[in-house]
């Protein structure tokens, strides 16, 4: 089965069951802004998961794209993936255990789904500890649908627990494993007992309570199912492979790079930690620059994120031996094997391709500045006798011109110096956790800020894209916003750099219209019907057929997720501290309120 199939049949199956499907959201969270990238499924729904009304309904079937940054170094090996699909099914204050549950058993092993052998499976629920009690009512349901009590194992809440964050909604989940090991399980065998061949397929949540402290759980009085299937390692173990980079996922650009390289996957180690690189980073470039939002190469935030790893891959390809621009014709293989399920891809080709062909070019530029000042660095460095490049210097090196340690450490050996590994290492790390506290308020389980400053923050948004509009004109469309606890950041589309004048009389009408007290409304009606009271949308964006509209008094309406502020008089003072290009055709406002 391929993993087209796979999307498709989960998809018709949850239909089945009475589910509306809501796929193909943004890799740019609407509702989280704290964070870069949809990380995880759950994020178009944690507006809902928390307690809004979906205008879809309360049962509800997706797939998902979604990017991972946090591990980007440790991509390469057999299983780590920066870009993945999640196959998701939800439900909020409808059904509960039981019956996700039976669904996730009838669509393994049922003839008219993926038809796995029941003697594959496995599962884990919580075992319990002092906050919570043993999660025997999920066990009971397994072993209804089946599920030998042998195959389950009762496992602490480090691996069956999901919780938002300190505080919030939480509860137990059971996961789903398939047998990777030779012959069949024996007596016994699940996770507990033999972690090594048993791979997760599925993750249910179950949001039962809700955490007021650190030792106390009180029971949510609307229960919600949060589900999870990772369509590539499905794939891969319904395709009978022990790699997902052997489905056919990813089997183009293996194709490809071999074309262009000469070398054969499957003969050297190190050289297949680069084919895979080269494919991972790839289909995530791809996918984030086929995006509706417009992420473009940068040097900050998504973007640079984006560019990290567009370089990464292109000097991986570099020590297969690939010299020629190779980008885009790889790229090109991904827009065919995806645009079936994510049409985008296609309708954004030209961007695609243009974008990786320039910053290809760009990086060969890097590449010999980074040459050049290793060059001039020689001289001081020959002066050393331990024959050692400092760390910190590498890491100069690597920051400021983007020159990757691998060549540091190749131009090091040609001039007989070693790399002092550990103190790059060291300034590395001291890099990230800067860049953690400039960011701070990503939450590892991916659950959005919903904070009293980033609401105020979010509603300004809406107010600042209609003044925008009313000052510049109707062809300004927001391109991305990003909001922490500091500021906004809001990207739009607009030919030129806006005036003083332009920018002063954008501030004083949004004051203006906090100034005012403007009541705050949503209304749930059909998307046309938005579209055509006046409502404005994202260009690009898919929505549901039924979306909630936000009306600010008689000023703004959009279609959006939220989360706002009740009326605009709570927001406080808007300051706009600066304007400048973000990109071709695209402007990008910096803002904070007060």
């Amino acid at each position: 089965m391929t993993a087209n199939e796979l999307r498709k049949k989960y998809i018709e199956f949850f239909k089945t069951k009475n589910h509306v499907e809501i796929s193909g959201k943004s890799l740019i969270p609407e509702n989280d802004p704290s964070v870069l990238f949809t990380t995880a499924g759950m994020h178009p729904l944690v507006p809902y998961l928390m307690g809004e009304t979906h205008p879809a309904g309360t049962r509800l079937v997706d797939y998902q794209k979604c990017i991972r940054t946090g591990d980007i170094d440790e991509v390469g090996d057999a299983s780590h993936l920066t870009c993945f699909e999640m196959l998701g099914n939800w439900s909020l204050g409808d059904y509960f255990k039981k019956e996700s549950i039976a669904f996730s058993y009838e669509f393994l092993t049922s003839k008219d789904w993926l038809a796995l052998d029941p003697q594959l499976l496995s599962v884990t629920v919580f075992a319990g500890d002092e906050n919570a009690p043993r999660d025997d009512e999920s066990a009971s349901y397994w072993k209804e649908v089946g599920m030998p009590e042998d195959r389950i194992a009762y496992l602490p809440a480090s691996d069956n627990w999901w919780a938002a964050g300190p505080t919030g909604p939480c509860g137990p989940d059971t996961e789903i494993f398939y047998w990777v090991g030779e012959g069949m399980p024996g007596p016994g065998s699940n996770k507990g007992t033999d972690s090594d061949n048993w791979m997760e397929i599925w993750n249910n949540v179950f949001m039962e309570y809700n955490r007021i402290d650190e030792n106390t759980l009180v029971k949510l009085p609307k229960q919600n199912v949060d589900t999870g299937m990772g369509l590539e390692r499905t794939t891969t173990v319904l395709a009978g492979k022990t790699s997902v980079y052997q489905t056919e996922i990813f089997q183009p650009i293996i194709q490809g790079v071999e074309q262009l390289s000469g070398y054969r996957y499957g003969t050297a180690e190190e050289s297949d930690r680069s084919v895979r690189v080269i494919a991972d980073h790839l289909r995530a470039s791809v996918f984030i620059l086929g995006d509706p939002k417009g992420v473009v190469p940068s040097n900050v935030g998504a973007g640079y994120v984006l560019r990290r790893l567009i370089r990464r891959l292109i000097r991986h390809g570099k020590k297969l031996g690939i010299q020629e621009a190779f980008l885009p014709g790889l790229a090109q293989l991904v827009i065919d094997n995806f645009k079936a399920p994510y049409p985008e891809l296609a309708d954004n080709a030209e961007k695609i391709l243009g974008e990786l062909a320039a910053e290809e070019k760009k990086f060969g530029e890097t590449l010999r500045k980074g040459e050049a000042e290793f060059e001039k660095l020689l001289p001081n460095l020959m002066k050393n006798p331990k024959k050692e490049i400092p760390g910190r210097v590498a890491f100069r090196l690597y920051d400021t011109f983007g020159f990757p340690i691998e060549l540091t450490e190749e131009l090091a050996a040609e001039n007989g110096f070693t790399v002092d590994k550990a103190g790059f290492q060291e300034a590395e790390k001291k890099h990230q956790e800067l860049s953690r506290t400039q960011s701070a308020g990503a939450f590892k389980g991916g659950l959005a800020e919903q904070s009293e400053i980033t609401t105020k923050y979010h509603t300004a948004t809406h107010l600042l894209h209609k003044a925008l509009k009313v000052v510049l004109g109707d062809h300004v469309a927001q391109k991305g916003s990003n909001i922490t606890a500091d500021r906004m950041r809001f990207d739009f589309s607009h030919p030129a750099p806006m005036t003083k004048e332009e920018v002063q009389r954008v501030e004083d009408m949004v004051n203006q219209q906090i100034k005012r007290d403007l009541p705050v409304s949503m209304e749930i009606m059909d998307l046309e019907e938005a579209k055509n009271s006046g409502a404005t949308a994202l260009f690009g964006e898919k929505y549901e057929d039924r979306v909630k509209v936000y009306t600010i008094g008689d000023f703004s309406k959009e279609v959006c997720g939220g989360p706002h502020v009740e009326h605009t008089g709570l927001i406080g003072t808007f300051k706009i501290q600066k304007e400048q290009s973000s990109s071709a055709g695209v402007r990008r406002i910096r803002a904070v309120i007060s």
